[in-house]
């Protein structure tokens, strides 16, 4: 961003509508709807400032106001969505590309299993879940989605360098590779109730975080 573009930006007076935080992400779309990625405040109101958005929905996270114009005399006003959509083809690379898969990391991995261990089915923190491969290296396994899932360290450490079955445990769910538009939930820090159900409209029917965002929320 232009440092002009940044003070400019900075001398803006921010207010959170109601219990919002100012780290709270905004997610961005296409015009079509297709979800995108996830921005926060100042990249939301530099796409207004060049006109880039189509429109926007969901609720009023921020209220942004600048200087007074000397015409008009009224005072620039911005007001921010939980949701913006913007002009242009899309960017989203699962619609652009069939083979497109969504990078691996532990965080999105967890997230993706509910913060559940796989096999003894206990709720952890991130610090006390592990990734484990379901094939080991050893017999052939890849760290991939479809090979991987959430292990607590205790049931890690006895499943050891064996598949479920030859260590007699059981796998409680199949890992699955998340859709473009799963992986964006699975990235968003805080994702408020109007964002997920609009990611909820456009993932699978058939997906595993149906079921586990529900039991998840009760």
């Amino acid at each position: 961003m232009p440092a002009a573009d940044r003070e400019w930006l900075e001398s803006l007076e921010v207010r959170a509508v109601g219990a919002t935080s100012l780290s709270q992400q905004v997610l961005r779309t296409d015009a079509s709807g297709m979800p995108l990625e996830w921005i926060d405040y100042r990249e939301a109101v530099r796409l207004y400032c060049l006109g880039q958005v189509s429109y926007a929905f969901g609720s009023t996270l921020y209220t942004l106001r600048g200087g007074t114009n000397a015409k008009s005399g009224q005072r620039t006003e911005i007001e921010v969505n939980s949701m913006l959509a913007t002009h242009g083809q899309t960017g989203n690379p699962g619609s652009l590309r069939h083979d497109y898969v969504p990078p691996l990391n532990n965080e999105t991995l967890f997230k993706r299993d509910a913060w559940l261990c796989m096999y003894c089915g206990g709720r952890f923190p991130p610090s006390q879940l592990s990734r484990d491969h379901v094939r080991p290296f050893y017999q052939g396994g890849r760290d991939v989605w479809n090979n991987v899932v959430a292990a607590c360290r205790r049931c890690n450490n006895h499943k050891a360098s064996r598949t479920p079955e030859q260590a007699k445990m059981q796998l409680l769910a199949v890992p699955f590779t998340p859709t473009y538009a799963e992986y964006i939930y699975l990235k968003g820090r805080r994702v408020l109730a109007d964002q997920m159900e609009y990611l909820l409209a456009h993932f699978p029917r058939s997906s595993p975080l149906h079921d586990r965002i529900q039991r998840w929320m009760q």
